[in-house]
Formats: structure tokens, C-alpha cells, sequence
């Protein structure tokens, strides 16, 4: 049964009384803060490169958030968008928003790259059964896309 069906258990996710971003204070795997967000990132992701931007402020959508703070998401978003080029040299980047599991506002970034196992199709992460990163390849990753990430400003 999907999350939203129970609707108790839903209404406080949504309210953030049961978020576990807002339980803890914050998201796991956090590698940098921004103005509005945190960007996680962790080894077991379905992509090189992967990157998570979680809203600082507890929102279910993106409209529910002030427009001064929409804004310095979105700010975020492309803050961590143009590092990840920087660090990856990817072809694209796909960005979702969904919040259908956890109803706390976050951007996920998959990277793209020329011959990757998603090729011509949407990325699928419960379909990566073995690890992205050779051994030493995601700290070297994560700490190229920190430096692109410190040093960028728009």
C-alpha cells in the first residue's frame, strides 16, 4: 500500500510531526548547506554523481514554500546543477521532484552520461543491483563536485 493511503500516517508526514528529515533536524548523508537547502549525496546511489537537495523548511510542494524561500531553492538548484557539470562532465542532468514516499520537498539529480544503463529511458534507481563507483571513486567525485559547489555563486 502506498504511503499516501494510509491517511493518518500521511497527514503527519505532510504536518512534519512524523518527517524524519524534521525528526532528526535534518536529512541523512548531508555534504553541504545552502541558503534554503541541504545537498546529500551518498555512495549507494543508482548514478555517478547522484546529488539530493532537501528544503531547509519542512514543505510538502514546492508552491507551499514563501516566495522569498522558493526562490533561494530554486537558487540552490542551480547552484548544484552547474557543479555537478563541473565535477562530472555529464552529458544532462535529469532532475525530479516527487515527495510520493517522503513528503518532504527535495530535487534529486541523476546525472547522464553517453552509454550509461539507462540510456534512451527515465532512471529507474530500484534497478541498480550493483555498486556505481569503483573503489575511492566517490570521494573523488564528492570532493569535486564540493569544489565546484564552494566556489560557485549565481
Amino acid at each position: 500500500m502506498s504511503t499516501w493511503n494510509d491517511h493518518d500516517r500521511w497527514a503527519a508526514l505532510c504536518s512534519g510531526v512524523s518527517c524524519p528529515i524534521c525528526c532528526r533536524n535534518e536529512p541523512l548523508d548531508i555534504v553541504f548547506t545552502l541558503e534554503a537547502s541541504w545537498v546529500t549525496m551518498q555512495e549507494a546511489a543508482p548514478v555517478r554523481g547522484y546529488a539530493c537537495l532537501v528544503s531547509r523548511t519542512h514543505a510538502v510542494e514546492l508552491h507551499d514554500l514563501p516566495d522569498a524561500t522558493a526562490c533561494a531553492f530554486m537558487r540552490d538548484a542551480r547552484r548544484v546543477s552547474s557543479a555537478l557539470v563541473a565535477a562530472t562532465s555529464v552529458v544532462k542532468l535529469n532532475y525530479e521532484i516527487h515527495g510520493n514516499s517522503l513528503p518532504h520537498l527535495h530535487m534529486h539529480f541523476f546525472p547522464r552520461y553517453r552509454g550509461d544503463c539507462f540510456e534512451d529511458q527515465a532512471i529507474n534507481p530500484r534497478l541498480v543491483v550493483q555498486p556505481v563507483y569503483e573503489a575511492g571513486e566517490f570521494h573523488k567525485t564528492r570532493d569535486a563536485f564540493l569544489r565546484a559547489l564552494s566556489s560557485s555563486v549565481i
